[in-house]
């Protein structure tokens, strides 16, 4: 094989095995991401309505 062949295939694999890679950390940040955001949610929801018990029994 001619050596600008041999050169055009390496980068050619280099590029589709990067973006596989770049597509496997997203597959694992936005799910965990996700999560976090939904974590936060129920925990400022749970912590005012742990407030407003807690003013519901003063009354």
């Amino acid at each position: 094989m001619p050596a600008v062949v041999t050169f055009l295939r390496e980068r050619l694999l280099l590029i589709v095995l990067t973006g596989a890679f770049a597509a496997l950390a997203l597959n694992i940040a936005v799910p965990a991401l996700v999560l976090s955001v939904m974590a936060l949610s129920r925990w400022g929801v749970s912590a005012d309505l742990g407030l407003a018990e807690l003013e519901g029994k003063a009354a």
